[in-house]
């Protein structure tokens, strides 16, 4: 049996070179594009879920650094910690190299309303809420870590 009488695809002959035209359906091309947007939207949701779980723990590390700065200039300062967060950036040599509070950083807004010789309290506010980060924050003398659900 001849070859050509097995493919029963249509075909074309241009300059004598024969070419058969077996392409794809338009349903199977679109079921093929929403599996792909199905995966992709699974993937985002699971991207996002990481980013904030990345967030959330960016902001404790960096509360726990601002304490431990805190705890480690109250040492060195006969007990008393310092007054402002310039005091750790500016002693020689500095204790904290990144005054974390001058912008927003890793999607937190970081803030240290209580800056005293006899202790401090700074916290973690997410920029956007269940975007950004989940929890808020708050960080107090002897490094007591606390957290609340973002609302």
């Amino acid at each position: 049996m001849k070859r050509s009488n097995l493919i029963k695809t249509p075909r074309f002959c241009f300059k004598n070179v024969e070419f058969f035209l077996g392409g794809f359906t338009l349903v199977e091309i679109m079921i093929v594009v929403a599996i792909i947007a199905l995966l992709a939207s699974i993937a985002i949701s699971n991207l996002l879920r990481a980013r904030r779980a990345a967030n959330d723990v960016y902001a404790q590390a960096t509360l726990k650094a601002i304490s431990t700065s805190c705890e480690t200039f109250a040492i060195s300062h006969s007990g008393n910690y310092p007054v402002v967060m310039n005091d750790l950036i500016t002693t020689s040599p500095p204790i904290l190299r990144v005054d974390y509070t001058a912008a927003l950083t890793g999607g937190y807004n970081f803030t240290c309303p209580t800056f005293a010789d006899t202790g401090y309290i700074c916290a973690a506010t997410p920029v956007s809420c269940n975007s950004s980060g989940t929890r808020i924050f708050t960080i107090s003398t002897g490094s007591v870590i606390a957290e609340v659900a973002c609302s």
